[in-house]
């Protein structure tokens, strides 16, 4: 039998790793093409924050975007493009806004820790961008152009080709921003309005995928992306600094797979090079990857995988230089005695620069507690231990590097609780989370003298629930669905650094205790309209609780028409983005842009 991790369909055929198979008791969403289609050109940090319960700190329209996933920080997240981790080895962390929609198909978000199949950085989450394979669909070209607001233009040209054994795809792209959008200027007398200036964005790449079905047993993919963003760094109010910042990223991933009678072989090895240049300081890190693993049907109930990871990472930095060796050894296993009870049991061990990091298991469950005709409701629950290693910044940066680090490590549970009902033309689906975290050795730079120095001093315990509702509704000829997202987190620090530190007991800085979003569409025909709802709670600016960014709530507004004529069809859109016109700042000091207008067109051939 063919690996569920393949989907086999006489003309075409789509294969992808489920990243769902050995995640029982997680809550994993998946953000499909169509999901993206209107956002085709800006940054996915945009997306993240304005459809899902999720939160970025963005320091500016187009600047550095971090992701936090259920409290912790932007390094405790793992990212990975086509299986490789892109996470920055010297920053331990991704930028989300100079990752473009448009560069991958789709994606998946793992919430909660996922140490134990994704290795380091896992601790409050992981993001996989999927590029998608297809065979048998012939000749292929879409083009893609956006335009907006305050010089929005970003532009897409698509070809692809592929028959039952070969299949190959091209996609260029370039996008750009003057981002020269009015605010409020609270730094000065009277608050005045001025226009934001140096905050220009150009940012172009290509994307390159290749497969070949060598025969019903054999398969070979390739996928290469590279990617440019040169950007002036948005000043906060009141200051008129001139940085100017450039990160190119090439990602180059190769995979064999063997497809036997109940296994799965996978043959895999890749490069990651990030190269950033901020100001006259150049950085380079350049990560090589090797892994294999077998996906094995052991039986009708049982199902295992086991693999191996090597690493190797060279970083030339602005004041140091280093390399690193990474060894994981993992193994993953899937029982489910029958069909109300399923099980996965995770294992992960890492050692990296002759050091052993702790070692990660987990555990998760689900069980169907009751069914009927049109309803469902599944128990879930999960434990899971994750870790991070140090950067190669906080061991080796020149001056302040702390060689003598310990990794953070985290313990974590969770428990959901998710209802489904259809019928007719009515479907709905309801999920509740509750999951605590504790994550010990915390890195923080604290200063020594004149120098700041890593050390491992804080302990964070992380709470929270999370919400998700999804309904959709067909009444003759009109289709109606809404999505709805809600997120409350404590990250609250357990210890004083310092004898006058008064952190202990806090919410996190920069991390709101609430999030809401909802988005309502109502469509007839070829014709769509939504409107999306996003609330930001407060949030504090200081360790201590001191300091304080106000709530905000921004309205987006849009329509949708699908077209075809003759051998062309695509999709026109409008959207109001920031309907009423909200002044904001997402981190401070940091203005955001009012209300602004982008049109999209779509053609495919």
């Amino acid at each position: 039998m063919i690996d569920p991790d393949t989907v086999t369909l006489p003309s075409v055929e789509v294969f992808s790793p489920d990243i769902e198979k050995y995640t029982f008791g997680n809550k994993v969403n998946t953000i499909t093409e169509a999901e993206l289609i209107n956002f085709q050109g800006w940054p996915f940090s945009d997306f993240l924050q304005k459809r899902t319960g999720l939160f970025l700190r963005q320091y500016g329209s187009g600047m550095l975007s971090s992701l936090t996933m259920r409290g912790t920080s932007a390094g405790h997240n793992a990212v990975f493009w086509n299986g490789l981790p892109i996470n920055s080895p010297s920053l331990g962390q991704s930028d989300f806004s100079i990752i473009p929609v448009g560069g991958f198909d789709q994606a998946s978000v793992h919430f909660g820790s996922g140490g134990a199949l994704y290795g380091t950085d896992a601790i409050g989450g992981a993001v996989h961008l999927t590029n998608k394979l297809k065979f048998g669909e012939g000749h292929q070209v879409r083009i893609g152009s956006l335009f907006g607001s305050f010089g929005i233009w970003n532009q897409q040209l698509e070809y692809g080709f592929s028959n039952q054994q070969f299949s190959a795809r091209t996609r260029v792209y370039r996008n750009f921003s003057e981002n020269d959008f009015p605010f409020l200027n609270i730094t000065k007398f009277g608050t005045p309005m001025e226009r934001q200036d140096h905050a220009k964005v150009i940012q172009q790449g290509g994307i390159e995928d290749l497969a070949w079905k060598i025969n019903s047993k054999n398969l070979i993919s390739s996928s290469i992306w590279w990617n440019g963003t040169e950007r002036e760094i948005q000043p906060i109010m009141g200051s008129n600094t001139k940085d100017f910042q450039t990160d190119t990223n090439l990602r180059w991933v190769l995979d064999y797979f063997h497809f036997s009678k109940n296994k799965v072989w996978n043959l895999k090895s890749g490069l990651v090079r990030d190269d950033q240049v901020f100001n006259t300081s150049r950085n380079q890190t350049i990560q090589y990857f090797l892994a294999a693993d077998m996906d094995w049907e052991i039986g009708r109930n049982w199902n295992s995988k086991t693999g191996i990871r090597y690493t190797y990472i060279v970083g030339n930095l602005s004041t140091f230089r280093a390399q690193e060796s990474r060894i994981e050894l993992y193994q993953s296993t899937n029982f489910q005695p029958n069909e109300k009870l399923s099980f996965s049991f995770n294992l992960r061990q890492m050692v990296f620069d002759r050091k052993i990091a702790p070692f990660t298991p987990s555990l998760g469950g689900e069980w169907q507690v009751w069914e009927n005709q049109s309803s469902q409701i599944l128990f879930k629950s999960n434990l899971a231990r994750s870790f991070k290693v140090p950067t190669l910044n906080d061991r080796f940066w020149v001056p302040g590097g702390n060689q003598d680090l310990k990794s953070e490590k985290s313990w974590s549970g969770e428990m959901s609780l998710v209802y489904s009902f259809k019928k007719d033309n009515f479907d709905l689906n309801q999920r509740m989370t509750y999951y605590r975290m504790k994550v010990d050795n915390w890195i923080i730079w604290l200063p020594k003298g004149n120098i700041w120095n890593p050390q491992n001093i804080r302990e964070v315990q992380n709470s929270g629930v999370e919400y998700s509702l999804e309904l959709s509704q067909k009444i003759r000829n009109w289709n109606l669905a809404l999505t709805t997202n809600y997120a409350w987190t404590q990250a609250i620090n357990q210890t004083d650094i310092s004898e006058n530190d008064r952190s202990k007991g806090n919410q996190l800085p920069f991390t709101p205790e609430q999030k809401f979003q909802s988005l309502f569409s109502i469509g007839k025909g070829v014709f769509s309209t939504f409107l999306n709802f996003q609330r930001v709670g407060e949030r504090f600016t200081g360790t201590d609780g001191s300091g304080r960014l106000e709530p905000y709530q921004l309205w987006d507004l849009g329509s949708n028409c699908n077209w075809s004529f003759k051998k062309l069809s695509g999709n026109i859109g409008f959207q109001i983005n920031n309907l009423f016109n909200t002044d904001y700042q997402v981190m401070p000091l940091r203005a955001m842009p009012g209300r602004n207008y982008q049109f999209n067109l779509n053609i495919r051939i």
